[in-house]
């Protein structure tokens, strides 16, 4: 047995019916709504119950990311934008086309976190232009947490459907 034989057989490449699988999409979507544009959850609830120093280090971080982000997609959005149609394009491809499980599970993982990203530059460039301080960065953070959380669970029901389908089918086949 050589040594690729010997991976295949440890690492279940069938990834709908792996454990790790759905492990790692629980911990995707938890760490995807807990940190909100880089920013813990938990540290805007305290900035707005608090204020004071918690305010300030609340804005200085959606500062600094906001800015961050902005940058990155204003330098190289069109090689961010055609690198990212290359990725899914290849696979797409390989998932649908031909049909390979491990493709299909990394597309169900990173398609959504398409629409989060796109909504973090989106928040990012309402927090530059209008929602500096107080209240209304407050309400843009947890609107983006709840896009964020609503884009999750969408994500999860779609792969845990195709996950079930992907599953019956092959044990029906088998």
């Amino acid at each position: 047995m050589n040594a690729i034989d010997l991976a295949f057989e440890v690492i279940d490449m069938r990834s709908f019916s792996n454990l790790w699988y759905w492990v790692a999409l629980a911990v995707l979507w938890s760490s995807a709504s807990h940190w909100v544009m880089g920013i813990p959850h938990d540290m805007i609830y305290r900035a707005r119950r608090n204020g004071g120093q918690d305010e300030a280090d609340l804005v200085d971080m959606a500062r600094i990311y906001s800015r961050r982000v902005l940058n990155i997609v204003d330098t190289g959005l069109i090689f961010v934008v055609g690198f990212t149609c290359f990725w899914f394009t290849s696979l797409g491809t390989l998932a649908f086309v031909y049909q390979v499980e491990f493709a299909q599970a990394v597309f169900f993982l990173m398609s959504p976190m398409t629409v989060v990203i796109w909504h973090s530059v989106r928040s990012a460039r309402r927090i530059v232009s209008t929602a500096k301080e107080g209240e209304p960065l407050y309400g843009c953070l947890l609107w983006h947490r709840r896009v964020t959380q609503l884009v999750g669970m969408l994500a999860v029901a779609a792969t845990s459907m195709y996950g079930m389908y992907q599953n019956l089918s092959v044990s029906i086949i088998n």
